[in-house]
């Protein structure tokens, strides 16, 4: 049984053949009883706590002798070969990170010291759940991992497009993964969360419910790894020269500002193109057009850390920017491509672990976990203690040291000595410690008694996920509440779905309702237990919402122009100057590859056929047309639905009046707003143009329901 010792207070609930005992962390113990079996490791030692890990106090740093955790990370990190167990599907790119000012004052940390400091860096996106073979526009948070090749080591930077995580312990990685991941007695769904085996694990783990909010977000369909945040996730430290420490989290702002899909054009884009995510970044580096993000830190202290009202070291919680905002210190820049995918992307091995002198780590329990683990995972997907002498991961700066020998060895010392201390002198003795130079851990005082055991601090699940509902705009709302309609209708057993909208009643009235009605629940069921009241005092957060972080113009992205034989030249042209006088990208759809006849002869190459070119593959579109084009294009269901699924995605549409035939035989004739733009003259495309930076007409949405 759950040794409820350490947790007193334990609350009783029933769920299916197991009783739930929640704890004033909010963590769950499911117990065993009746025909149920006791939890044990391999070895076969019962197992009295399954939902925390050993630490030295209760806000205290994990402990290596936890040999349950060891075991249960240890075979989750060798349970997939060759790929790797998360974030399998990936995409990277060479560039470079350049400070915009010293930070000597908070860190020691090399690459922060000068300005204009350029460091060497690498950058590998991906999808969480998904296999290698799955594609780009699931569901799911995209891994943001960056490798700075800093004048004194590696720092690996390994977050996520979301600052927070489902998990605030380390030991539950394993189950979370495993009930997201294929359901073993099946093998499917892949590259999916909308199932019974990961609601079941949500809707039973309260302190997922604030990342739960996250996921069925837009924030979880990016449009593009150009236009999605990054995030350290964890808090950190900074320590500088004297010693001094400072906390810090990390965030990476896009330069081009914050975009996502709609559902409904996720799905699509995943049957035209399931590499989408892929293709887009390569053809903006290939193009020249470098993606950027910049750095910013959350800074604060000790005194912040204890006034602020959720703790510091719980992954499930953030620092809303209204109370530490971020500041600025340099630019990331990605501007060039992989020579080889496998020997780079694929190979490329990051670790939280990889920090530098000035960069420290905290107690937060789930970084302390990966800390441990990322090793165990590299040596068995690399086969090699050797891993870092493949030039992906090889630091840049000097290295020194006496590890040796194992396969695939391209180093080992040279000279006599092969140990230290030794009293061989020179060079034949081999490298020193550096006391001064050397990386030296912030002395933190520690000191608690030996228990598996979550803080009191970590016990509000419900609060942060309030204040990320109401920091949301209307439509994002409801799009947050039609995913979680979507998913729930996916799960099979009724018990799961209303546990799930029992947390919803913690969160929102309104949200629950809307899933509940959505769901057709014959009666709301009663609110989940909570360990804490969930706060209604907390403030919006602006800064968590994507349509009011969106461009400031349409630079960089992409234009989708339909057009037939004896389109107008000159409204081409002017279309295509605008265009790309704006910094973005015009492409040519065409009902065939060769291309079309303008109306001066001119050929206007195409880059799509119409059925390999749809419109969820644009930001916007415009339908250029002559009158014989037009009544061919209405014949024709692909020119149709590029139509029709551009206006159902609230998507800004320009086009020639002679298209209105078009529009009839797509049915939105009658709807035409002021998002669609007649193109009577060169005059209008000014017009058109400079509606662009909004994306999309989200009024329109309540009249065509396509999400």
């Amino acid at each position: 049984m759950a040794n409820t010792d350490t947790n007193p207070g334990l609350a009783k609930a029933r769920y299916g053949e197991a009783t739930i005992l929640r704890g004033t962390g909010g963590e769950t113990h499911q117990v065993a009883g009746g025909d149920v079996p006791v939890l044990t490791t391999q070895q076969g030692a019962p197992v009295s706590d399954d939902q925390n890990s050993l630490k030295a106090g209760r806000r205290g740093p994990t402990l290596l002798e936890d040999q349950h955790f060891r075991e249960k990370i240890f075979h989750f990190d060798h349970e997939r070969i060759p790929e790797r167990v998360v974030h399998a599907r990936g995409f990277g790119a060479h560039g470079f990170f350049e400070t915009y000012e010293s930070l000597s004052d908070v860190t020691a940390a090399d690459l922060f010291q000068r300005a204009g400091e350029k460091t060497e860096a690498f950058v590998r996106f991906s999808t969480v759940a998904g296999n290698k073979g799955s594609s780009d526009l699931a569901r799911d948070v995209r891994g943001f991992a960056v490798k700075l090749y800093t004048q004194e080591g590696n720092w690996d930077i390994v977050g996520n497009n979301i600052p927070v995580f489902f998990i605030q312990d380390a030991i539950k990685f394993p189950d979370l993964i495993h009930s997201a991941k294929q359901e073993p007695d099946r093998g499917f769904p892949q590259a999916q969360t909308a199932h019974d085996n990961f609601w079941d694990f949500m809707s039973l783990t309260p302190e997922s419910m604030h990342m739960a909010m996250w996921i069925m977000s837009d924030r979880a369909i990016p449009r593009s790894f150009r236009f999605m945040e990054g995030f350290g996730v964890h808090t950190f430290r900074m320590v500088n020269a004297e010693g001094r420490s400072t906390f810090v989290k990390f965030h990476w702002k896009p330069k081009l500002g914050l975009q996502s899909v709609v559902w409904n054009e996720a799905v699509k884009l995943n049957g035209a193109d399931p590499d989408f995510h892929r293709r887009d970044l390569w053809d903006a580096i290939q193009m020249g057009d470098y993606p950027e993000w910049e750095l910013g830190l959350q800074l604060f202290d000790e005194d912040f850390a204890d006034r602020f009202p959720f703790d510091v070291l719980d992954a499930t919680k953030i620092v809303p920017e209204e109370d530490v905002p971020v500041r600025i210190v340099g630019r990331l820049v990605l501007d060039r491509c992989v020579d080889n995918f496998f020997a780079e992307t694929e190979q490329v091995a990051f670790h939280t672990g990889n920090v530098v002198p000035g960069i420290d780590f905290t107690n937060d329990p789930l970084l302390q976990g990966r800390n441990f683990s990322y090793l165990d995972t590299q040596l068995k997907r690399l086969g090699s203690p050797n891993f870092t002498h493949l030039p992906v991961n090889a630091p840049r700066c000097p290295f020194h040291h006496f590890q040796q020998d194992g396969h695939m060895a391209f180093f080992n010392p040279k000279g006599r000595a092969n140990y230290e201390p030794n009293s061989w002198g020179g060079a034949m003795g081999g490298p020193r410690e550096d006391p001064a130079k050397g990386f030296r851990s912030f002395p933190e005082p520690v000191e608690g008694e030996k228990r598996r055991v979550r803080a009191e601090s970590f016990a509000d699940h419900y609060s942060q996920a309030r204040q990320f509902y109401v920091s949301q705009t209307p439509v994002e709302q409801n799009h947050m509440a039609m995913a979680f309609t979507f998913e729930l209708s996916k799960v099979e057993t009724p018990a799961i779905r209303l546990r799930v909208v029992s947390h919803l009643m913690n969160i929102h009235d309104k949200l629950a309702g809307d899933v509940a009605g959505g769901l057709r629940l014959p009666e709301m069921p009663e609110p989940a237990d909570a360990a804490v009241p969930t706060r209604t005092d907390l403030a919006p957060s602006p800064k968590l919402s994507i349509v009011l972080n969106g461009p400031e113009s349409f630079k960089g992205r992409k234009l989708g122009a339909l057009v037939t034989d004896g389109v107008d030249i000159a409204l081409v042209k002017a279309l295509k100057a605008a265009v790309e006088a704006e910094g973005a990208m015009i492409e040519f759809v065409a009902p065939h590859i060769f291309g079309v006849a303008a109306s001066d002869g001119t050929r206007i190459e195409a880059k799509q056929k119409i059925d390999g070119g749809p419109s969820v593959l644009y930001d916007a579109v415009a339908i250029l047309a002559s009158a014989e084009g037009a009544g061919l294009l209405a014949g024709e269901p692909t020119a149709r639905d590029f139509a029709s699924d551009a206006f159902a995605h609230c998507k800004f549409i320009a086009y020639s009046p002679e298209a209105v035939a078009l529009f009839e035989k797509a049915g939105i004739a009658a709807e035409m707003d002021e998002g669609c733009v007649k193109l009577a003259g060169e005059p209008d495309v000014a017009s058109f143009v400079a509606m662009l930076g909004a994306l999309r007409l989200w009024d329109r949405e309540t009249r065509v329901k396509a999400v």
